[in-house]
């Protein structure tokens, strides 16, 4: 029986590795296309109108909740209303809201496709309407979200009104893209602010040298590299490192101070974070408010528009990146369960 039991685990864990390795393949094959598509710009405009999401929310409630003779009443006054429209001659058009989102991650992986929908949203929004961007970044790579901040700012540029609605993170980064907007609303417990730059970098050099390891950088320019992980770091290069820290947070405070200058930068540029509630005190936002109570109140007067542009996948890709969903999850399962028996593994 034990012989049995050694077998079949042993069995069991080869399975389990080639199972593996074929998701990973799978998972590595579909991200390269999915690479593929992004260069070859293999991908769409997706258009939803909200306005019509918010009218089958009300309409399902309203068949749930009111009697027949309430619902006619409803209907009969609904077309009297649309009678009185047509009768106007001409009938002002009424403002467009294009709606789009951004998650971003340390790398803002998504600007390529931020930049397809900010395009195409400028093909057709005019100074009356408005663009509401509902953003969720902890920040990242300055250049990364340099790029994005700056395709943001396209529309201060076309004089086309932009609301940030932030519900839950736009810190750093995610800041940087955020402060681009005319009115900045954020949810009670969301976190701002963290206007400040960070790098940091293990050194290693300490340990080659015990191994009696060289390790030589070849460079021209006193400094093409200030610091790094296996040489021996200077003070010269150190310090030269700091400055261009600093360079990079004045650049940042002075982008604030163009997009926001009633803002106090310097009492805020202390790469501390606060909660919305806060930051209406200190200037960071300007309302406390969710995204889905702004949209809900402008969708009662403006035509809504939600935009997106999506990547067309093949079917391999999709099941690829299904089946990398599947283990993502397979492994969170598992690691919450150690952790719930108090097996920490971080």
């Amino acid at each position: 029986m034990i012989e049995f039991l050694s077998e079949y685990g042993l069995f069991l864990a080869k399975a389990v590795t080639i199972v593996v390795a074929i998701i990973m393949i799978i998972s590595v094959a579909a991200a390269t296309a999915q690479s593929r598509q992004r260069r070859d710009h293999k991908g769409e405009i997706q258009v939803i109108p909200l306005n019509e999401f918010y009218e089958e929310l009300r309409d399902a409630l309203r068949h749930s909740i009111l009697d027949k003779d309430e619902l006619k009443e409803i209907e009969k006054a609904h077309k009297k209303e649309e009678k009185a429209k047509k009768k106007l001659k001409e009938e002002p058009r009424k403002k467009r809201v294009f709606v789009l989102d951004f998650d971003g991650d340390v790398k803002a992986s998504g600007v390529e496709e931020f930049a397809n929908e900010i395009t195409a949203v400028l093909t057709m929004a005019e100074k009356q309407d408005e663009v509401v961007l509902r953003l969720e970044s902890p920040g990242g790579q300055v250049h990364s979200y340099g790029l994005a901040s700056s395709q943001l700012e396209r529309f201060r540029q076309k004089e086309i009104p932009l609301t940030v609605c932030v519900d839950k993170v736009a810190a750093s980064g995610g800041y940087m893209m955020a402060c681009t907007a005319n009115k900045i609303l954020a949810a009670p417990f969301a976190i701002l602010g963290s206007i400040g730059v960070v790098a940091e970098l293990p050194n290693f050099n300490r340990i080659l040298k015990k191994y009696d390891v060289d390790y030589d950088i070849y460079t021209a320019g006193e400094f093409k590299r200030t610091v790094t992980m296996l040489g021996e770091n200077t003070e010269d290069g150190k310090k030269k490192f700091v400055e261009e820290i600093e360079e990079t947070h004045v650049l940042f405070k002075d982008l604030i101070k163009r997009n926001r200058p009633q803002l106090d930068v310097d009492a805020v540029s202390t790469g501390e974070h606060w909660y919305g509630s806060q930051c209406v005190e200190k200037g960071l936002v300007d309302a406390i408010q969710t995204s889905d109570d702004y949209l809900y109140e402008v969708s009662k007067d403006c035509d809504i528009y939600e935009v997106s542009y999506e990547i067309k996948r093949s079917m391999a890709d999709r099941l690829g990146f299904a089946m990398e969903g599947a283990l993502t999850r397979a492994i969170t399962r598992v690691l919450g369960t150690l952790q719930s028996r108090g097996k920490n593994l971080v």
